[in-house]
């Protein structure tokens, strides 16, 4: 008897979520959930990982495998896990600070190693979780923060472009106030032979109130978009202003995979430790 599809409701788990209420993440979680009935996986095929942050809450309202790890570190717990199960779908999910502040050095080398994952960030530009602090993504004039009250004066992180020259074969830029758009992002990353990157501006209305105003300034890239020129997605990255979205570069690049040597006799594992 045919197993019934899976409906995007039914890769939810029974946890209710926690965010502010008007927190853009609730639309990452329908994209995601949506994305997954699109492409028909199985619950146990599939493993969310995340760090420390608003964010990284996802995994417990997936109704699959999901790992809740340490700050900053996402990226390192799901190359470990992609490395002993290839077999599994590894989607992770962080913040703008889990991802590039504290776990910054692992953002860089997970585009570069190019493991067959999708990495979503949430972007906020703050520090949500810990009441409103400047993230690495905060623009440097913004004064609201009672840390930095005259502003941060430091340039902002450019994800798009820092993934671009770390060697990321996918990046793509969505917005949770578009959800169907989202939803086709996430798909076409997860079907991505390699580590795929997917900046989603996420607005924080509690912290960030300002970015209510993002649906009228965000739109979506209208020349030659998506690219597999890196010199040309290059020029794009850095003409944009930031609150552009659809797919931005996407170019095949071999996924490396270390050999899986399964052990499944202590003795044996022992053994390569005296070598």
């Amino acid at each position: 008897m045919p197993v019934p599809a899976l409906k995007a409701k039914d890769y939810k788990s029974g946890i209710k979520p926690v965010w502010c209420p008007g927190c853009g993440h609730f639309a990452v979680l329908a994209a995601l959930t949506k994305a997954m009935a699109h492409l028909g996986f199985e619950k146990e095929r599939v493993a969310v990982v995340s760090g420390i942050g608003c964010s990284s809450r996802l995994p417990a309202y997936i109704d699959s495998y999901g790992f809740h790890g340490i700050h900053g570190r996402a990226l390192a717990a799901a190359s470990g896990l992609k490395a002993a199960r290839p077999d599994l779908t590894v989607v992770v999910a962080g913040g703008d600070g889990d991802g590039f502040s504290i776990g910054g050095n692992h953002f860089l080398h997970a585009c570069r190693r190019n493991m067959d994952m999708t990495y979503i960030v949430m972007d906020n530009e703050v520090y949500g979780m810990t009441k409103g602090q400047a993230s690495p993504t905060t623009r440097p004039t913004w004064t609201q923060s009672k840390m930095t009250p005259h502003g941060t004066g430091i340039p902002r992180f450019n994800p798009a472009a820092i993934a671009l020259a770390a060697g990321a074969g996918f990046i793509a830029r969505g917005y949770s106030g578009e959800p169907a758009e989202m939803t086709r992002l996430l798909v076409e990353a997860i079907e991505y032979p390699g580590f795929a990157f997917v900046q989603v501006l996420s607005g924080c209305v509690t912290f960030r109130p300002d970015q209510r105003g993002w649906k009228e300034v965000v739109h979506p890239f209208i020349n030659d978009v998506p690219t597999e020129d890196r010199i040309k997605a290059a020029q794009i990255i850095q003409a944009d202003e930031g609150k552009a979205t659809g797919i931005i570069y996407a170019s095949p690049f071999p996924v490396w995979q270390p050999e899986n040597k399964q052990v499944t006799e202590l003795n044996l594992f022992e053994e390569e430790f005296c070598i």
